[in-house]
């Protein structure tokens, strides 16, 4: 049986170093999938019409070796351009072509991330974090766990709760996503903790 295992990392650089560590360990780009809002820790542009329309925005914009080296640029309704690489790219692309609702929640279920979990990913996307998943047969889930949670990702259950204790419920796919500023604002507040 396969299974979808994910991680939220609240640096870009932490989930580069999950995504090298799973290529070495032999995963592969159709096994695993990475997305963000952020490459190289700098809030990607808006797309030259100043809105993400929903449509493919960009092609490679490099990054890497392997999956880092294909990734693509991609804008989404809600959130704006994000970067993605393996099999998250290639449903972003069906589902941004398709102008989806909440096109990364969307994304997220058809990979088989729970609902619950896809719209709390959704949203730490939104904020500013990265997001890695991989699938994985029953015989290699501990392995892709093990890679992913040795290069610090972010508690989720504590973050769920943070957001929750703040009025947030759910994502939204017409909200639009953070800035840089309120990036670093919210790094920081978690820092803190």
């Amino acid at each position: 049986m396969t299974r979808t295992v994910s991680r939220l990392y609240d640096t870009y650089g932490d989930a580069q170093r999950a995504v090298s560590a799973l290529e070495a360990a032999g995963f592969t780009s159709s096994e695993v999938g990475l997305v963000s809002r952020y490459r190289d820790d700098e809030t990607l542009a808006e797309t030259s019409s100043g809105a993400a329309s929903g449509a493919a925005a960009g092609a490679v914009v490099g990054g890497g070796t392997g999956l880092l080296a294909a990734l693509g640029v991609i804008a989404i309704p809600g959130i704006g351009p994000l970067v993605a690489a393996g099999v998250l790219a290639t449903t972003l692309v069906g589902a941004a072509g398709g102008g989806a609702v909440g096109g990364l929640l969307g994304s997220l279920t058809d990979y088989g991330v729970s609902e619950e979990d896809a719209h709390l990913y959704s949203e730490a996307v939104r904020r500013g974090s990265s997001l890695v998943t991989v699938r994985a047969d029953d015989a290699r889930v501990a392995k892709a766990e093990a890679i992913l949670d040795a290069n610090r990702p972010i508690n989720t259950r504590e973050r769920r709760e943070a957001y929750t204790s703040a009025g947030w419920s759910k994502y939204d796919p017409i909200s639009k996503g953070y800035t840089a500023d309120e990036i670093r604002k919210e790094r920081e507040r978690y820092l803190r903790r």
